[in-house]
């Protein structure tokens, strides 16, 4: 890919991604002392809006941790999950079953709210498990590795809002709400077209 040249930003340039895909190529910026820094490209907001694809309720924690094992066997490399939702609506339910079902089934799962991320070597590939609640800049994703995992791993991300701009436009949002039960959720799932056929392939719309 031929470099591009921004106007009136010569300190930008672009470079394919390591593992090209949906999110798209990597740019860089070179800043005084700091070195090239790989960020998301400014083109993603011409990407497709993402729109509703899916809406269930789920009557027990048991019919959440099936969504997310559904979602695991449709999940691959590159792909982002973004979690939205509020404290104790299943978030963390849900990645621990989506990693769990990518694994044997016996993989211990702590919430990454201390560390912020935890990541997984699993027989499918590499597992990202972000909480970046603590974060107060969407910059300080860098020091998680994120561009890393965007490029080639899976990315379960809890508080995705503090990614802003960095956020990919190929994610699938998972908006997790408080059903009628204690243990009940309405879950709302907004993405590309990409995502709508892979969720009729797996079997839930």
């Amino acid at each position: 890919m031929a470099s591009i040249r921004i106007p009136n930003a010569a300190d930008w340039t672009w470079k394919p991604a390591r593992r090209p895909g949906k999110n798209g190529a990597v740019r860089f910026r070179a800043r005084p002392g700091i070195g090239r820094r790989p960020e998301m490209p400014f083109l993603m907001s011409l990407a497709e809006r993402p729109t509703r694809l899916l809406h269930l309720d789920l009557p027990d924690e048991a019919a959440t941790e099936a969504l997310a094992a559904a979602l695991a066997a449709a999940a691959r490399p590159g792909d982002v999950l973004a979690l939205e939702g509020d404290l104790g609506t299943g978030k963390t339910v849900f990645a621990r079953a989506f990693i769990r079902a990518c694994g044997n089934g016996l993989e211990e799962v702590p919430s990454p709210t201390f560390t912020l991320v935890q990541t997984y070597d699993l027989p499918g590939g590499a597992i990202y498990h972000f909480d970046l609640f603590r974060l107060t800049d969407p910059e300080e994703a860098y020091e998680l590795a994120i561009e890393e995992a965007f490029a080639d791993g899976i990315s379960l991300i809890e508080w995705p809002d503090r990614l802003g701009p960095l956020l990919p436009p190929g994610r699938l949002e998972i908006a997790l709400d408080a059903g009628s039960g204690p243990t009940a959720r309405r879950v709302t799932l907004t993405g590309a077209a990409d995502w709508g056929q892979r969720l009729k392939e797996a079997g839930l719309a």
